[in-house]
């Protein structure tokens, strides 16, 4: 009896991290989906060490399914780049979609927790809420955006101080 009790608890475990991860707040518009982005800050990640200047290129919106270009500078002249299909999850009203890596055999979800009213920055985050970036339609944020996106940032419950920027 003890062994199911506890095979229940590992199994429920997932579904607790759901349930404390942050929630979009609002429903995205499609433009988001569309166009680079920059990498502002984020949450340190095993994918992205030794990354600097890291920017996301949406492109090929149909029928809910996108192409996502990922680029990083590792070193001076050097840099990665992984090309993802994605695709939006229905019924999230567009804040929500998922990546196909390693060959469509892993399908990470990513959600939009917030915006600016006018789609000049994005916080977007895991769906189990481990990790949060800051992401920015120019390479460098004003001052009042920054400090806006950050409050907002922190206010989700990721600390500041555990963030990394570019």
């Amino acid at each position: 009896m003890r062994s199911i009790a506890f095979v229940a608890l590992i199994a429920a475990l997932p579904l607790a991290a759901l349930a404390a991860a942050p929630q979009p707040a609002r429903p995205v518009p499609l433009g988001l989906y569309s166009g680079r982005w920059y990498e502002i800050a984020r949450t340190p990640n095993p994918r992205e060490r030794g990354c600097k200047a890291a920017t996301s290129d949406f492109s090929g919106m149909t029928k809910g399914a996108f192409v996502v270009v990922e680029t990083c500078q590792r070193a001076p002249g050097r840099s990665s780049t992984t090309r993802v299909k994605a695709a939006l999850v229905p019924g999230s009203g567009n804040a929500k979609f998922r990546m196909s890596v390693f060959g469509g055999l892993i399908h990470p979800e990513f959600w939009i927790l917030d915006s600016a009213a006018g789609g000049e920055w994005a916080i977007m985050g895991t769906s189990g809420g481990h990790y949060v970036w800051l992401l920015s339609r120019a390479a460098q944020m004003s001052g009042a955006a920054r400090a806006a996106a950050l409050a907002r940032v922190a206010a989700l419950g990721y600390p500041k101080t555990k963030l990394e920027f570019d």
